[in-house]
């Protein structure tokens, strides 16, 4: 059978636009011989591939032998990197202090050191001034050991100015290692387990952060520190249902990219990410005026050139733009118009396939799912439950319990009764081992049941009775998360009175829009909006190129 496996170098030739693949050409032919040019029939082999098969390649390439294959392959990748590193973007800041540090080696390694020494100085300028610490130790590290084995009198009291600096950057160092890799943990308890379930979840995330939080002054950190530091209390907060503080502390790493607008373009990965978690504040926390004030600063970024500078960034643009334009049409109850995004959304998740992990496509198919949900449309939203539930994954256990609840309900929205009974016990049975089962759980599976029983003509004071008890654990903590996945309470509401989830969500859309109004008309004079801060007039002052 024909070998379909992923191979890196396939999906490296893939990878590759056209200006990249049409500068690979002119390097290989201007740089190899003749005999490496039967690389370029290799490449193009790969790049008229849609998948990979490793035995129509050698049938439709006679010339190239399968014990050759190997060797050639690797040849092929390492002439790709090359090339891909001579065309490098000039913007990239890491790449030109890796190619200065170089260049400072190759003067050292000829003797040239006062050269060397300024190549280095350059070096540690730009460093510091973008908060690049590993490349200014490094930096620092070249210039002492010139300093200590070559007499160059560059600079009197060097030796006591270069061990005084090299002590600041590794403490630097220090601090933000110790920060970077509690905000991962943090993380990865997140992507692994979704939020606190129960007081024993809460006791172990709060003993795990407290004892791995370093003792610091934040105001003492560094850039990176800082954004750390913000990250690690952001994913804390969100674990344990503390939307306050989790909207507090994504502001802050927010904010920290809006002071220093310069690091948009050094780690424009970082502030898409920290613009994607204060939108997703203010979407938990339903303050739509913040979230469509923040999603207007995203769009804007989006255009800019750095937004398109690569496929990585292009990639992270798409999967959190979207996903806060999904979350905008939930907001204000426009679901059927938010369909409408799905067949751009579809394209690109087939566009970048090879790129995307599999929790960021689930999370896109439950969003996905809802958006049919909330419009009446159950056997499209059941289409979209099942690819997360036939998914063999352990990544979010919460995702897949709520995908699974969600489907029992479509099915029951659809009157598939003969289903009902075996998807009761099924779901009930997965989410009670994923220890997934909290009182809201509880109540919905208690009322499903107990619906089979009942006559049409009771079931509207059935709905209401499980609404009144769901409004009393609205404000449980660990019972957030249920109403978080899930607007239980919107379903409940649609069938008391008989019409589409989608319209209950538009008319409290609405009317939380004429309340508001009504509280901010002006009394003589020009009236502010209430509740504003200074970081909304700092929002519109984005560089138009996105750092």
């Amino acid at each position: 059978m024909p070998n379909r496996r992923n191979d890196e170098l396939f999906q490296l030739v893939k990878s590759l636009e056209k200006s990249e693949k049409r500068h690979f050409k002119l390097f290989i032919k201007r740089n190899s011989g003749a005999e490496d040019l039967k690389i370029v029939q290799l490449f193009d082999a790969f790049d008229k591939m849609e998948e990979y098969d490793e035995v129509a390649l050698l049938k439709k390439n006679k010339s190239i032998k399968k014990q050759q294959l190997s060797n050639m392959k690797a040849h092929l990748s390492r002439q790709i990197l090359t090339s891909l590193r001579l065309l490098k973007d000039d913007s990239n800041l890491e790449m030109w202090l890796n190619e200065q540090m170089a260049h400072a080696r190759i003067l050292y390694s000829k003797g040239l050191y006062i050269q060397s020494l300024k190549t280095l100085e350059k070096i540690k300028q730009q460093a510091a001034m973008y908060h690049q610490h590993v490349s200014l130790l490094l930096a620092l590290e070249l210039s002492k050991k010139i300093e200590l084995l070559h007499v160059t009198r560059s600079m009197q009291d060097r030796a006591e100015q270069l061990s005084e600096a090299v002590n600041q950057v590794t403490g630097k160092i220090t601090a933000q290692n110790q920060l970077s890799n509690l905000a991962l943990q943090m993380y990865g308890w997140y992507i692994k387990m979704g939020h606190a379930r129960d007081q024993k979840d809460v006791l172990a995330v709060q003993l795990f952060f407290k004892t791995n939080l370093p003792e610091t002054q934040v105001t003492q950190l560094s850039f990176y520190a800082k954004m750390y530091y913000y990250q690690a209390h952001s994913w804390y907060h969100f674990i344990l249902q503390d939307l306050r503080l989790f909207y507090r502390y994504t502001q802050k790493w927010f904010d920290l990219f809006i002071r220093e607008p310069d690091m948009q373009q050094i780690e424009p990965v970082l502030f898409v990410k920290a613009m994607h978690n204060l939108l997703s504040a203010h979407f938990d926390t339903n303050n739509h005026d913040k979230f469509v004030e923040v999603l207007s600063v995203f769009e804007h970024f989006s255009q800019s050139p750095i937004a398109q500078s690569s496929v990585n960034i292009k990639i992270q643009v798409f999967m959190y733009l979207y996903t806060a334009e999904i979350n905008r049409h939930f907001l204000e109850g426009t679901f059927t118009k938010g369909i409408e995004l799905i067949g751009v959304i579809e394209d690109k998740l087939a566009q970048y396939k090879a790129h995307l992990d599999t929790h960021r496509v689930l999370v896109f198919y439950y969003k996905m799912a809802c958006l049919y949900f909330g419009s009446g449309d159950n056997g499209s939203c059941i289409d979209y439950l099942n690819k997360i539930i036939h998914q063999k994954s352990d990544l979010r256990t919460d995702l897949q319990c709520y995908a699974r609840l969600l489907h029992l309900i479509a099915h029951y929205e659809l009157g598939n009764m003969d289903l009902l009974e075996y998807l009761l016990k099924s779901v009930y049975r997965y989410m009670a081992n994923m220890k997934n089962l909290n009182l809201v759980e509880e109540q919905v599976f208690a009322f499903l049941r107990r619906s089979f029983k009942l006559a049409p003509g009771r079931m509207i004071a059935a709905f209401k009775s499980l609404k009144q008890q769901l409004d009393k654990l609205e404000k449980n903590s660990l019972e957030t998360r249920s109403f978080m996945y899930l607007d239980i309470q919107a379903w409940l509401d649609s069938k008391i009175r008989g019409v589409p989830v989608q319209k209950v969500l538009r008319e409290r859309y609405l009317s939380h829009q004429r309340t508001k109004k009504s509280k901010l008309k002006p009394i003589g004079g020009s009236s502010s909006s209430s509740g504003s801060n200074s970081n909304t007039k700092t929002l519109h002052k984005l560089p138009k190129k996105g750092g």
